[in-house]
């Protein structure tokens, strides 16, 4: 039977927590007939988000909390990862702009022999802003010009990975090779580098378009705007870095 972990990421997610996300979650994982965990990794949160994680999971046994070290959302899911006990994990945001029910659109494709089944946003951007539009549109062009020309989206936070494969993959990631403290929540372009080295690998990779919607009402990540720039402009820098360190061959070590 089909079983999978869940892995959400959390940074200062009060607000989003508040709206009642992980109730969602449970409400529909409790209708399923797989086998399931889910594994909130808190990224060192600065609001209320753990004393509202932990009052959640004291009354829902099968959703776990990790309380970590702040180390931005690659650490907070490879952490989830290494905790996970199903052969199949997915990571999702904490937001739910894209709702969890989407997963059965994911999960056939493992019946036919795809080691990562990722969800596809594909043009649209429900619910951002025309700054968020624009700069996800360039960071599209300039990132399918550079690495992965046939997946339209790598950015939508909904995977699934078999997670032998997660195990191999993301300890080699660029983003735990830095010595670096990072402050403030910080993305990263991880989700390119974890494709493009499972590529390498020959691992079989299915795009599926899921729903999506802008459902974040954290406040406490920073400003939207300038917090958006920034990461967009890190993850350009980042992919740039995964290109030469291919044309290095580094990759051909995995």
């Amino acid at each position: 039977m089909f079983a999978i972990s869940i892995v959400i990421p959390c940074y200062n997610e009060e607000n989003n927590l508040k709206r009642g996300v992980l109730k969602e979650v449970n409400r529909f994982l409790v209708k399923q007939k797989y086998s399931w965990e889910v594994l909130i990794c808190n990224d060192e949160s600065t609001d209320n988000s753990l004393p509202i994680l932990r009052e959640f999971t004291q009354s829902h046994p099968k959703f776990r909390v990790l309380n970590l070290p702040h180390g931005g959302k690659p650490g907070a899911v490879w952490n989830g990862i290494k905790e996970s006990k199903y052969p199949f994990v997915l990571f999702t945001d904490m937001d739910q702009s894209t709702p969890l029910k989407e997963i059965n659109k994911l999960i056939p494709y493992f019946n036919q022999n795809y080691d990562i089944v990722i969800g596809s946003r594909g043009s649209r951007r429900n619910g951002n802003s025309i700054l968020r539009k624009l700069m996800a549109q360039t960071f599209l062009f300039f990132r399918r010009l550079v690495l992965l020309p046939k997946l339209i989206d790598t950015q939508c936070g909904f995977k699934v990975i078999k997670t032998k494969l997660a195990l191999n993959l993301f300890p080699r990631l660029q983003f735990f090779q830095s010595k670096s403290v990072h402050s403030g929540w910080r993305v990263s372009a991880f989700d390119v580098e974890l494709l493009f080295m499972a590529q390498k690998l020959g691992a079989k990779i299915m795009e599926v378009e899921v729903e999506w919607q802008n459902r974040d009402t954290s406040t406490t990540k920073g400003d939207d705007a300038a917090r958006f720039k920034k990461e967009s402009l890190q993850m350009i820098s980042e992919i740039y870095r995964v290109k030469l360190n291919d044309l290095r061959g580094f990759y051909d070590q995995t």
